[in-house]
């Protein structure tokens, strides 16, 4: 079997979907391009054989790990054994395999529909929980925590952006209430640390977030 295949295959994706120059790509993995030319005209389909060495790694994480949901498999196959690959791939071969999360988490998150929204945006993101470079998606959102001092409970809030590419978190706000100066100043903050990023912006729609000030600070 030939050696570095998924080093062979990213590259022939790159240079396809995002016309990156093979010279180069071929550098960074220390390549040769002659020998991925051999490879390309190989015999054997490299993309079935590709998908069913995925698959049976992706069916021993699952045993060992069937609380993973495709996209924390994915970041296990990226983080421990060293194979990068893209979110669909790995959702295509969860459900070929029937394979999914054991475990359904409840939403904790705890903003709110406004009653009186100043402005509502269209839902550009329709679910497409995949980008192809930072800074393309931000996602963000709200969520409570309770502790106890002694037999009293009290509350926290955690506002964060989440960037969709790496599920880096950009930038986070710990306070001690749900209001609109918390999610402002989350995102003063990420706009601070990314200063030439213009994502996508996606957000539940919560009161926070159809406010008046937060649709200046967008368009700003």
């Amino acid at each position: 079997m030939t050696r570095h295949p998924y080093k062979y295959q990213a590259i022939k994706e790159l240079t396809e979907a995002k016309h990156y120059p093979l010279q180069k790509l071929c550098q960074c993995q220390r390549l040769s391009r002659s020998a991925y030319y051999r490879w390309l005209k190989g015999p054997v389909s490299f993309s079935e054989k590709y998908n069913t060495e995925l698959s049976e790694k992706i069916k021993a994480i699952h045993e060992n790990h069937p609380d993973m949901g495709y996209r924390r498999i994915r970041d296990e196959l990226e983080r421990n054994h060293g194979i990068a690959v893209n979110d669909k791939r790995v959702l295509r071969i969860c459900r070929g395999e029937r394979i999914q999360s054991t475990i359904k988490w409840r939403p904790k998150s705890c903003t709110r529909s406004s009653q009186d929204p100043a402005h509502i945006a269209k839902n550009y993101l329709n679910r497409d929980f995949h980008a192809d470079a930072p800074n393309e998606k931000w996602l963000t959102d709200v969520t409570e925590f309770k502790y106890y001092v002694g037999g009293n409970a009290h509350k926290v809030y955690l506002s964060a952006i989440l960037d969709l590419y790496d599920r880096r978190i950009v930038a986070y706000k710990i306070g001690e209430h749900n209001d609109n100066p918390l999610v402002m100043s989350t995102f003063d903050e990420a706009v601070e640390r990314e200063p030439e990023a213009h994502p996508l912006f996606h957000s539940d729609r919560g009161f926070q977030y159809t406010s008046k000030q937060f649709s200046g600070r967008l368009k700003r």
